[in-house]
């Protein structure tokens, strides 16, 4: 199916999504580090920094990944679940040698989190938002998840405004992606997804606004990279 289509509507998206990160699993570290030139666990540890977790914090990590902000965050004492839909992912991270804390790993949908109402203080996520079949609907349940007062905080590639800088740096990202999915898998589409799903993107200051309109009432982001990155970092009301 080309990639257009299978990102066309929310159900064949969603298929896509998870039949690409299922593929990629086990390359999923290096070509984070790869399309980040490096910095992606410097972004995560920043992220980490701003949610300040502590001992006994409970905490959610969405699209956990193989596990890099779990950990990190565990490493502060608190609680934390990590929560991927791609059951290699949650391998991946089960299987990684710390030193440090250990989160929970669980295989689950971040569309339908399997978690009581105000279960978590802090929910994370990182490249999370934009690979959801219907973004609203994943920031209602992170908003229902979460404890009066409690925060969230994103890292994600972003959309940029500018039409000229959005051109070359979509540009760059299909390049490079589709390079690096002919060399890893031989299928060029493979990593063509991110740029594709960046056009989809509403963009930092409209998902900013999103987050306000279901209930965080302090809801704010960082550029990162110069705002081809960003961070959201947003408090719930009570």
């Amino acid at each position: 199916m080309p990639l257009r289509d299978a990102l066309a509507t929310a159900d064949s998206r969603r298929s896509y999504v998870r039949r690409l990160f299922a593929t990629i699993a086990d390359r999923y570290d290096l070509i984070t580090i790869v399309l980040s030139y490096g910095r992606d666990r410097a972004w995560k540890r920043r992220l980490v920094h701003l949610a300040d977790a502590r001992p006994g914090m409970r905490v959610l990590d969405l699209a956990t990944g193989t596990g890099d902000i779990a950990y990190l965050l565990a490493d502060s004492g608190a609680r934390v679940v990590g929560l991927d839909v791609t059951f290699r992912m949650i391998q991946l991270a089960r299987a990684k040698d710390v030193q440090h804390g250990r989160p929970q790993f669980l295989v689950g949908d971040m569309m339908a989190l399997p978690f009581a109402d105000g279960s978590f203080d802090l929910v994370t996520t990182g490249y999370g938002l934009r690979n959801v079949p219907d973004l609203d609907g994943a920031i209602g349940e992170i908003a229902r998840v979460l404890s009066p007062h409690g925060q969230m905080l994103s890292l994600d590639f972003n959309r940029p405004e500018t039409r000229v800088v959005r051109a070359v740096y979509l540009a760059y990202l299909s390049i490079v992606g589709g390079a690096l999915g002919w060399i890893l898998h031989r299928d060029p589409d493979t990593y063509r997804y991110i740029p594709a799903s960046i056009r989809n993107y509403p963009g930092a200051p409209r998902v900013t606004e999103m987050l306000r309109a279901r209930g965080f009432a302090a809801a704010r982001w960082f550029p990162v990279l110069g705002g081809l990155m960003a961070i959201h970092h947003a408090a719930k009301s009570a």
